[in-house]
């Protein structure tokens, strides 16, 4: 086998192995949320509680992202992903051990710093993957997060309504999850830091490029937390619609963005990340509308459905953008991931306050606002795509120039 094939191929496999990673994080994560009722009760939390524990993911992953680059340098970042990855997926087992707030508020932190520090490794290696392939990969990777997620939920959803214990579900979901990521990770790239490398700072502020980078991730997590936690309520209490359509709903926009990110990878290949976002900003900004103006269920199920359609490639082309924006890209993708990380904890609450003292029509208003940002904002990214290497799909992968 000549060198060039060779080196392809291990690409290619590199690329089916984070993928599959970025599987297995999403599947802890649709394990959890279908067992939170579950963990509520075993901790005798009221709601209110309840909302104080779920915000400590956000904030364990919020500071410890950071630490993910000085974790790759000194372990390689092979060793580091199969390390954090693990940490992740066992992590899935403390909420539902947690007897008490307390507890449960210290699991959760744990929970989400695995998750944060899995989530930055993972990316890092998607964008190299990505860089050396020459074409985007990076929304089809986050497709498949999404799909991994489903994937979780389902299987939740089934050990919900069979009673089964969620310690006894999660035990069992967290040791084949470990198994498949640990396994999955002997494939990836192993890139190692040059030996005349200065180690990352362990905590540092994001480069200025990974702000505006994040600012435009900001308002597109913004409209998916909003939607994902507020569609069924929206459909319910001002069109009163039934229950099971304003499930539908909110499972249509999950299946909308899995499947728009599944196949945005030859979108953004064929017209750019710029042109892209600002097309998906236009639909997500019509789809706002729609759902404002909306008076029949169907009308605001089409609007939602073209929010996630808008947004879906949104995050994805921002890990992407961060990771070729400076010449430490764990350090921005960090920076990245706790802006989107922050709106994602703000969104829902926002949405709520303001609708607790206005409506929930002017909420929606406010994310519309905010599609708008993808819009104006969408040129951040054009270094991404200058920067990606161009490479004929038959020539060899560009090579690492570390050893």
């Amino acid at each position: 086998m000549s060198e060039v094939v060779q080196d392809r191929h291990v690409v290619r496999r590199a690329r089916y192995a984070v993928a599959a990673v970025f599987a297995v994080h999403g599947a802890v994560t649709g394990s959890f949320a279908t067992r939170v009722p579950w963990i509520q009760d075993h901790a005798s939390v009221s709601a209110g509680q309840l909302g104080l524990a779920l915000a400590f993911p956000a904030l364990g992953a919020s500071l410890a992202m950071p630490l993910a680059g000085s974790i790759s340098h000194r372990f390689g970042a092979r060793n580091a992903l199969r390390g954090l990855i693990a940490l992740w997926t066992l992590s899935l087992v403390l909420p539902s051990l947690a007897p008490n707030l307390l507890t449960l508020c210290l699991a959760l932190f744990v929970y989400g710093a695995t998750a944060g520090m899995a989530d930055v490794a993972m990316n890092a290696l998607g964008v190299e993957v990505e860089n050396r392939m020459g074409r985007s990969i990076m929304s089809g990777l986050h497709g498949l997060w999404s799909a991994g997620a489903l994937i979780g939920s389902a299987a939740g959803t089934l050990a919900a309504h069979l009673g089964a214990d969620a310690r006894l579900h999660h035990a069992l979901a967290a040791g084949v999850l470990t198994v498949v990521g640990v396994a999955s990770c002997a494939w990836v790239l192993d890139l190692q830091p040059a030996e005349d490398e200065e180690p990352p700072p362990r905590f540092a502020l994001p480069p200025r490029s990974a702000l505006l980078i994040g600012a435009v991730g900001f308002c597109a997590v913004f409209a998916e937390g909003a939607s994902l936690d507020w569609s069924a309520v929206y459909l319910r209490d001002r069109l009163e619609s039934s229950a099971g359509l304003a499930a539908a709903c909110t499972t249509g926009f999950t299946l909308t963005m899995a499947l728009a990110r599944i196949v945005g990878d030859k979108v953004v290949d064929r017209y750019g990340s710029v042109r892209t976002v600002r097309v998906g900003g236009v639909l997500a900004v019509l789809g706002g509308l729609l759902i404002v103006v909306a008076d029949h269920p169907a009308a605001a199920m089409g609007g939602f459905a073209l929010m996630g359609l808008g947004i879906a490639v949104v995050v994805p082309l921002c890990f992407a953008a961060a990771g070729r924006s400076g010449s430490n890209p764990s350090l921005a993708i960090a920076g990245v991931a706790t802006i989107t990380y922050t709106s994602g904890l703000i969104a829902p609450s926002a949405i709520g306050g303001i609708a607790e003292a206005t409506s929930l029509t002017v909420s929606f208003g406010l994310v519309t606002v905010l599609a708008c940002g993808l819009v104006a904002f969408a040129g951040v990214l054009r270094a991404g795509d200058r920067d990606r290497p161009k490479v004929d799909r038959q020539a060899a992968p560009v090579p690492d120039p570390r050893p």
